[in-house]
């Protein structure tokens, strides 16, 4: 294993993806941390107006399958590069343009270079690793992302008492910007991989990987739009409390992830993922009748944690795809993961009206459907090596 950890860790994509994703990471934890309170406070936004903003977001990972045809003029590792560097100017321009519209102009902004990037990461991680590696690399990055958005969220707030928002925004944008143009000097590609389709791939024998993919999807919009809602509306928890636990959750991750990757390798994709389901269906069944502030955080942080085990499904998907396949496919995937989030914020926000505890038994039925579906993975015939 440590043979494995330096080799990949002296490869020359694992570096560019490492700067890029720490980039990334940093400029949107920080546009994260700030947006509600800049909307509200200097922007007056209302709660319609939020809502449209948060659609709006979720627009350019519904059309990431446009990545296909981008590649037919630009390699996957400059898109890489300017994606992030189109987050940058999207987080750098926020303060600048305080209106409504000003807003739905720097999201979208932000939201593309940030999804187009997260869509090319992906393919770039499971072309240039082998199917031993990507495990190893994927929970890698997240650990240090955990690490990043920690001191990103520190900066931020130390940084807010000194300046203003626009000052904020566009500090951190620039820092954004600076990374993505060094990356841009950067050319870590290997001539001798096997080159990617520039069309739509979509195939019989990915259905698995389709199907697990929607409902990944549909799961964690439930998670992001309504968990946290749930604890600031009933359990009446302080922006304090909430940034507390974001806090937690990305000390936690920082020494989990590594070995995510660990038990993926020595597990299986099949196990990993059941383990994942089983405990999302006791978290989110828990999370309708729970009526202590306590146990609702611990389920919050319970459930961040097992959020993390979906890097199993791009694994697996890596162990059953032809080589040439991978970048489509990834560009494919990342838009069935956002089907769910046109419509999964605005059905659930309806039902939340009826009782909220509907909202997340629909989650729990959504787990039940994925945990029988990951029975379907095939370990005899993946390969695993």
């Amino acid at each position: 294993m440590i043979t494995q950890f330096t080799k990949y860790k002296n490869n020359s994509m694992y570096i560019f993806l490492l700067l890029l994703t720490v980039a990334t990471v940093i400029g949107f934890h920080a546009w994260r941390t700030m947006f509600n309170n800049f909307s509200v406070e200097v922007v007056n936004i209302n709660g319609l107006q939020m809502g449209t903003l948060q659609s709006v977001r979720e627009i350019p990972g519904f059309l990431s399958l446009l990545v296909i045809y981008l590649l037919l003029f630009v390699s996957e590792h400059r898109l890489a590069s300017i994606s992030v560097a189109i987050l940058g100017i999207g987080i750098a321009l926020t303060g600048i343009f305080p209106s409504f519209y000003g807003l739905i102009f720097t999201t979208i902004l932000m939201s593309t270079g940030f999804h187009y990037f997260e869509t090319v990461n992906q393919s770039l991680t499971l072309q240039y690793f082998s199917k031993l590696e990507s495990p190893l690399v994927l929970s890698h990055f997240r650990s240090i992302s955990s690490l990043a958005s920690i001191i990103t969220g520190g900066a931020v707030l130390v940084l807010l008492k000194f300046f203003s928002y626009q000052y904020v925004f566009s500090l951190f944008g620039m820092v954004v910007l600076f990374i993505a143009f060094y990356t841009l000097t950067k050319n870590p590609t290997d001539k001798s991989l096997p080159s990617q389709h520039k069309k739509m791939i979509l195939k019989k024998k990915y259905w698995l990987y389709y199907t697990l993919t929607f409902f990944a999807g549909a799961r964690r919009q439930i998670f992001v739009a309504f968990s946290v809602f749930l604890m600031v509306q009933k359990f009446k928890f302080s922006v304090t409390e909430i940034a507390f636990l974001f806090i937690i959750n990305n000390a936690i991750t920082i020494f989990i992830a590594p070995l995510l990757g660990k038990s993926i390798n020595h597990f299986g994709e099949r196990k990993v993922l059941s383990l994942e389901y089983f405990a999302l269906i006791i978290i989110f069944t828990s999370y309708a009748f729970v009526e202590s502030k306590i146990l609702i955080a611990i389920l919050y942080l319970l459930d961040h944690i097992f959020f993390s085990f979906s890097i199993a499904i791009r694994t697996y998907f890596q162990k059953i795809a032809d080589s040439s396949d991978i970048a489509p496919s990834m560009a494919v995937g990342f838009t069935i993961n956002h089907i769910a989030a046109v419509v999964i914020p605005f059905i659930g926000g309806l039902v939340w009206m009826i009782d909220y505890r509907i909202t997340f038994l629909a989650a729990t039925l959504l787990c039940i459907i994925s945990l029988v579906f990951v029975q379907y993975i095939d370990t005899h015939t993946i390969d695993k090596h």
